[in-house]
């Protein structure tokens, strides 16, 4: 083998494993100031409205649409079986499992993720975070651990809103596009729903949330370079977390589900 290609592939691999240390690190001392107090209260509203209330029309809007897709797709593929019937339990099971906490946190990952690493590296390059450290205030304490709080308290939330936005918007196109009863649309959305369904989305929602707010404080956190390294800083934080959403999905879901 080539030693150039070599040496290239060993500083890449050590370069990846000292990122993943680094990220490690950093989510252990924030999860140790997350759970001691004291706590900032007014910190962590404000983060819980802007990671939950402020991103209800988009995550609504996903939603909604997605239900409604789902139905005409799943029509379109089950009327070939003569199997129309089970559209509504595939809507609400798909949306409760993946579609609701995976889309919803994607999109709140988009929107907030980058918010925060905006946020925090602006601080960083105008040594607002070196002044907190001079004021005797934690800046893990006081910028990160509200926003953890907020992220797993918050998302779990927005995904049931989100849940039920999506089984409305299927049933809105059963009903009213593919002349479904709607008693029966009901009824059958009701009887085949289980609690593990909603129970692992919303655990799914609440890992997530942890993820979103990890990757868009750490990103923020140890950005430099000024208004250059705030702009990587926020690209990173969505491309991580997204990544790191898509991955942790998998294994909860074999975790749940797996036999």
């Amino acid at each position: 083998m080539n030693v150039p290609l070599v040496t290239l592939l060993g500083r890449v691999t050590l370069a990846f494993l000292a990122g993943i240390g680094a990220v490690t690190a950093f989510a252990g001392e924030a999860i140790r100031q997350a759970v001691q107090p004291p706590y900032y209260h007014r910190q962590i509203v404000r983060q819980m409205l802007e990671i939950g209330y402020y991103s209800l029309p988009v995550v609504g809007l996903t939603a909604i649409f997605t239900g409604m897709v789902l139905a005409l797709q799943s029509y379109t593929g089950f009327a070939r079986f003569s199997a129309e019937s089970a559209i509504p339990n595939v809507v609400v099971v798909s949306l409760t499992r993946e579609l609701g906490p995976v889309l919803a946190s994607l999109m709140v990952a988009g929107r907030v993720g980058a918010a925060m690493a905006a946020e925090i590296g602006t601080m960083r390059v105008t040594e607002q975070i070196d002044a907190l450290d001079t004021l005797s205030t934690d800046p893990l304490k006081y910028l990160v651990a509200p926003r953890l709080i907020a992220g797993i308290v918050t998302m779990p939330m927005l995904v049931l809103v989100a849940d039920i936005i999506g089984v409305l918007g299927g049933y809105l196109v059963g009903v009213y596009k593919l002349d479904f009863n709607a008693i029966s649309y009901l009824r059958n959305t009701m009887d085949f729903l289980q609690f593990q369904d909603v129970f692992s989305g919303l655990v799914k929602a609440a890992v997530f949330g942890f993820l979103i707010t990890l990757m868009g404080c750490y990103h923020g956190y140890t950005s430099k370079g000024g208004a250059q390294g705030v702009g990587m800083a926020t690209t990173n934080a969505v491309v991580s977390a997204s990544i790191l959403i898509l991955t942790f999905n998998y294994f909860i879901t074999e975790a749940f589900f797996a036999r």
